[in-house]
């Protein structure tokens, strides 16, 4: 793995974290005018737009040397298709369980438990044959500490709501193994455009069996579902696909996580809200974490080479 594609991966997967640290100030503010299935289906439904117009302006640009590459194995239509049907489901699937813990559960607990990936993916990586390297699991209970010490206002005690965000973390680890797998197979960019119009329309569907969704309600949370749509949706899922072609998925769970420090961070300077003591050392600490994983480990290999 070049050391320059992982530093750019690297920066993209920080990118992400930022963006959907910062999105969970839109999310809560969006949640308070529709229901989860609602806001799903329209951010979805926006990241489809924004995305889909990015990729048809990089088909036209790149268009003979595109159609150059189709018989590659790498840019097969069926195993793009295939690979949008996957990731479309799993988010679908892991989001809508995340959003119901929220219901049961409260957020400090939520961000905990789902953040849990970054133990679990490395822990599923190891039925592929992966090898984790010594400094990396160091730097995964590190992160998992610093999360506790900056997420964590109450017990440990597992009730309904946690119980279904614990298994909507497993599937987050399936989703970050699976997007490892095909990021070098297709054109993320397009497997990006699929993965969102898949999960747009199982929303939609979930939306009108169980949701009354309101053209005012809709209108009210604008400013929420454009930024969660276009930003956390569209952009910061799209780089965490293409930064995954150059990172591994154990190292790509840990900088994510830290989408909790944004997240905190952001309601610091925007939101005016207080940090705690324990919730600084949490963030340091997980930074910290972030840093001795990226410390090369020459045994270490990609999940599926």
């Amino acid at each position: 793995m070049k050391q320059k594609g992982r530093l750019m991966g690297d920066i993209m997967l920080m990118t992400t974290a930022f963006i959907w640290g910062t999105a969970f100030v839109a999310q809560r503010a969006g949640m308070e005018h529709i229901g989860p299935l609602t806001f799903m289906a329209t951010r979805y439904m926006l990241a489809v737009i924004s995305i889909g117009i990015v990729a048809y302006l990089y088909f036209y640009m790149n268009k003979k040397k595109y159609a150059m590459s189709l018989s590659r194995p790498k840019h097969d239509k069926t195993t793009t298709i295939v690979s949008g049907l996957v990731t479309g489901s799993i988010l679908f699937v892991a989001s809508s369980m995340q959003q119901t813990g929220l219901v049961y559960s409260s957020a400090g607990k939520v961000g905990f438990i789902t953040a849990l990936y970054i133990i679990i993916v490395p822990i599923l990586g190891i039925f592929f044959k992966k090898r984790v390297g010594p400094l990396t699991w160091l730097g995964v209970v590190l992160a998992t500490v610093g999360l506790y010490l900056l997420t964590m206002k109450e017990g440990l005690s597992m009730e309904y709501g946690d119980f279904i965000v614990l298994m909507a973390s497993f599937i987050w680890a399936v989703h970050i193994l699976v997007i490892d797998y095909y990021s070098n197979k297709v054109e993320p960019l397009y497997m990006s455009f699929l993965q969102f119009f898949v999960a747009m329309i199982l929303s939609s569907i979930a939306m009108f069996l169980w949701e009354k969704p309101e053209w005012s309600g809709i209108w009210d949370a604008r400013v929420s579902i454009f930024y969660a749509g276009v930003f956390s949706a569209g952009v910061g899922y799209t780089l965490q696909m293409i930064a995954q072609k150059n990172t591994d998925p154990t190292i790509a769970s840990l900088i994510l996580s830290l989408e909790a420090v944004f997240g905190a961070l952001g309601g610091y300077f925007l939101l005016n809200e207080v940090l705690s003591t324990k919730e600084l050392i949490g963030c340091v600490v997980m930074f910290i974490a972030i840093l001795i994983a990226q410390i090369p480990d020459k045994k270490t290999q990609s999940i599926f080479s």
